[in-house]
Order: structure tokens, then C-alpha cells, then sequence
């Protein structure tokens, strides 16, 4: 980043750590406003748990974060829809607002069909720019269990990880756009996207199979949020970076789950692939 960008950024936002990582769904949920039917209750394990519930009457619910943040790493412990979710969209992003020149960092879960994959899409927006998806099906059930779904977000590059399973890098150019200057709110989603979520839009939702719920049993940040002064490298997520043994089990996920690379996509982009496509 140049010089005059950089002191350009510190006098719009400065930043501070917050690590807010706790073990009750209490006490976390008080880091969020909520929209629509967000319930608590308790797992097999009386594990007290956040659940998101979605039916025709109660529309689309969701957790928005209090604090805004500029990089970082995110977390939720989740178990997504039993049985038929077809037409669901469950998501986990960070998103700067919703004008045209937004940034935006998404892991979606398009519902399926009982007994079909769920399809995870991943994202990147900067600066209105997107459709830049990766698509794994996911390679177990993930309403059979809860599952961790991780984002980080650094000056470097944008992680995604499924348990301890890394399946995408998406690296940043310095001639190119990136999420690097607007703080962004952190977003849990469950919505009706019968238009686009299955089979591209083929299969809507089932409302005879509402309410639709996902559960999330922990939540962990350790980030930069407006407010102070940020301690860059702290546990290491400021400069992560993929080794070889994490590069690998990307190559492991690409070869063996992905389901849609916009790198490969002519048909959307007739005019050329995007410039990171041809970048190593």
C-alpha cells in the first residue's frame, strides 16, 4: 500500500484488537443485533445454542455484528438444515454496506435436496467487483453434526477453511482490487433463495418442510475493529499465509470437490478471464 494511502486510512479508521472468543451462546449473541425468529436453546450435549429459524410467515433471519471490522479471523461453530433444505441460502460474510462499490467476503450454503450435497459457494467482492466464486459440494453432512467454518481476512490474502481443512487462497494484487480500506460488519444469514440456491434456481423451497433451522454453537473473532489502535500479528492471522501442506489440501478440495470456478468460466467472462485468473 503506498505511503499516502496508508496515512490516508489511519485518518479515516484506526482500529483495536478485540479477541472474543467465549464458551456460552449468551454471551456471545450480545456481540449481535438480530432480524427475524433467532432463537437459544440447548444441543444433545446441553450445549446452550443460537438457532436461526426461517418458515414463509417469519421471513429471513439473521445476526449483524455491533462492531465494524478491518481484517481479521472469524469463526462460527455451525450445523446446518436437516433433511430437505432445497431453496435455503445459509450464510456466513463480511460486507461493507450494500452500495455498488461494497466489499464483501461470503461463504454461502446453497440447501440441497435430501440426500444431495450442499454446495458451499465462496466469494470475493472489492470495490463492487465480484463473481469471483469458488463451489465445493461439502464432503460430509453438515446438519449431522456441528462444523467449523472459517474466514481470514489479512493485507496479504483471504483464507477460507472448513474445520481444519484449507480449500481456497484468494491473493491479493498490488494492481488489483482488494478489501483493504473499508471496515466491514459480520453478517449469519438463513433466507429463502429458491430464485438461485438450487440447481440454479430448479428447485425452490418446500414451505412444508419449515421451519427451516441452523444452529450455531460457538463464535470466535480475533480481529481489528474501529476504535483504537490495532496490534497487527498478534496469533499470527495479520501475516497468514498457506504452506505447503495447506496448498495441498486446497489442490485436495479443487481436484476432488469443486464444483464451479469462475477462473474456468468463458461463457461468463467472453471478453477475457479476470487478470488474478492468469496470476500464480
Amino acid at each position: 500500500m503506498a505511503r499516502a494511502a496508508r496515512r490516508s486510512l489511519a485518518a479515516v479508521i484506526t482500529v483495536a484488537l478485540a479477541l472474543l472468543q467465549v464458551a456460552s451462546a449468551g454471551s456471545w449473541l450480545r456481540q449481535f443485533t438480530t432480524d427475524g425468529t433467532v432463537r437459544t436453546g440447548y444441543d444433545a450435549s446441553r450445549q446452550k445454542v443460537v438457532m436461526l429459524n426461517l418458515d414463509r410467515s417469519s421471513g429471513a433471519a439473521g445476526l449483524n455484528s455491533k462492531q465494524q471490522f478491518l481484517y481479521g479471523e472469524f469463526s462460527f461453530e455451525m450445523k446446518l438444515i436437516r433433511g430437505n433444505s432445497a431453496g435455503t441460502v445459509t450464510c456466513f460474510y463480511l460486507s461493507s454496506g450494500t452500495d455498488h462499490w461494497r466489499d464483501e467476503i461470503d461463504m454461502e450454503f446453497m440447501g440441497n435436496s435430501s440426500g444431495q450435497p450442499v454446495v458451499l459457494n465462496t466469494n470475493v467482492w472489492a470495490n463492487g467487483d465480484g463473481k469471483k466464486e469458488h463451489q465445493f459440494d461439502l464432503w460430509f453432512d453438515p446438519s449431522a453434526d456441528y462444523h467449523i467454518y472459517t474466514i481470514i481476512w489479512n493485507p496479504t490474502n483471504i483464507l477460507f477453511k472448513v474445520d481444519n481443512v484449507f480449500i481456497r487462497s484468494f491473493k491479493r494484487y498490488a494492481d488489483l482490487a482488494y478489501p483493504s480500506s473499508k471496515p466491514m460488519t459480520l453478517h449469519a444469514t438463513l433466507w429463502d433463495g429458491s430464485y438461485w440456491a438450487t440447481e440454479k434456481g430448479k428447485v425452490p423451497i418446500d414451505w412444508n418442510n419449515a421451519p427451516f433451522v441452523v444452529s450455531y454453537r460457538s463464535f470466535y473473532a480475533n480481529t481489528c475493529v474501529t476504535g483504537g489502535a490495532c496490534h497487527a500479528g498478534r496469533d499470527g492471522w495479520m501475516s497468514r499465509r498457506l504452506d505447503a501442506a495447506e496448498w495441498g489440501t486446497v489442490r485436495w478440495a479443487e481436484r476432488n470437490y469443486m464444483r464451479y470456478n469462475y477462473c474456468t468460466d468463458g461463457w461468463r467472462f467472453p471478453n477475457g478471464l479476470p487478470a488474478e485468473c492468469s496470476r500464480k
